[in-house]
């Protein structure tokens, strides 16, 4: 976990219904990220990804465009401590 980062993520648009967990964890693996993504309540898709800086900043970037079909008007990203986690899971509603 040395040099790692994590960042979560809200982010707000058309982004529920369009498949955007699943491209998110696709993304994540393809990248060698870790963390997880679930739908918020308020329409929103919130993501926790850790990894090297490089690849989280990456994930980020990809995030602000998301799948086909999705229409992305705000990424927040907020640092967050690193943890242990292991994959990328999708993870219930919340």
């Amino acid at each position: 976990m040395s040099g790692e980062i994590a960042q979560r993520l809200t982010i707000a648009g058309r982004v529920q219904g369009v498949g955007y967990r699943l491209w998110a964890q696709g993304k994540a693996r393809g990248l060698g990220v870790l963390g997880w993504v679930r739908n918020r309540q308020d329409g929103s898709v919130e993501i926790l990804v850790q990894g090297a800086p490089d690849a989280v900043e990456d994930f980020i970037l990809a995030s602000e465009r998301g799948p086909r079909g999705a229409k992305i008007e705000n990424v927040i990203a907020v640092p967050q401590a690193v943890q242990e986690l292991a994959g990328f899971e999708v993870l219930p509603d919340a």
